[in-house]
């Protein structure tokens, strides 16, 4: 099957795309340059693969936790696409990609995934290889916590194992707390941002399972809905 997947949720800039097993992916860090990116980095794919975008089954996009101007400007972008071409849609946690990063990278079996939300807080989850062999989704990371966003002081108490990985800029921006939180982490310092190859392995199941959706379906995932800002006097 032939999927194209996209993340501007974060920092990061990226596009993959799956030809029948085969992928191609583009990665840059471009903070607040995402809108003029992303097209060109699409069009870049798949002219090097020399295919149309009315050739593939679907797209697939990160829906979030991250920047909301980010994660907004994803699901525009791959609205726009799909209403082009006529393709269902699938969104894929940020997080979650992340997660499955620490399992192609590393062969985690556990990971605590968590981004630098701003605000003095973190979005995190926690996620473990599906080892149910009769699923369609074996092998592939499953979330086992909420998505949250929280303060590095509220971290919640997991039970990890000693093959537990950390992921994302959540660990770079409050390194001090997580250690002192969970010491048997590993830290994956290739892993701090989402890319869009990570959301591919998602794609197949997910469209024999049902899943994908029409253009305007395509929801955002904020967890944090809620900005903090004061009303101006005599406004």
């Amino acid at each position: 099957m032939k999927f194209l997947a996209l993340d501007t949720a974060t920092e990061a800039c990226s596009v993959a795309l799956s030809l029948d097993g085969q992928v191609l992916t583009l990665d840059e860090v471009c903070p607040q340059q995402h809108s003029k990116r992303i097209l060109p980095m699409v069009q870049q794919l798949l002219s090097q693969a020399g295919v149309q975008l009315s050739q593939l089954d679907g797209l697939v996009f990160g829906r979030g936790p991250g920047s909301f101007t980010g994660v907004r400007i994803g699901v525009g972008v791959v609205q726009g696409l799909a209403f082009g071409a006529d393709l269902p849609v699938y969104g894929v946690s940020t997080l979650l990609a992340m997660a499955q990063a620490a399992a192609r990278l590393h062969q985690a079996q556990q990971v605590v995934a968590a981004i630098d939300a701003r605000m003095s807080e973190v979005y995190i989850a926690q996620f473990a290889q599906l080892t149910d062999t009769t699923s369609p989704w074996h092998g592939l990371m499953t979330a086992v916590s909420p998505e949250q966003a929280l303060k590095p002081s509220a971290l919640p108490t997991l039970q990890l194992s000693a093959d537990a990985w950390a992921v994302g800029t959540g660990l770079v921006t409050y390194r001090d707390a997580f250690i002192g939180w969970q010491p048997r982490l590993q830290h994956s310092a290739q892993v701090l941002l989402p890319s869009a190859q990570d959301m591919l392995p998602f794609a197949a199941v997910a469209m024999q399972q049902g899943q994908f959706v029409a253009a305007e379906l395509a929801e955002p995932v904020y967890v944090r809905d809620e900005v903090t800002w004061q009303k101006l006097p005599g406004r």
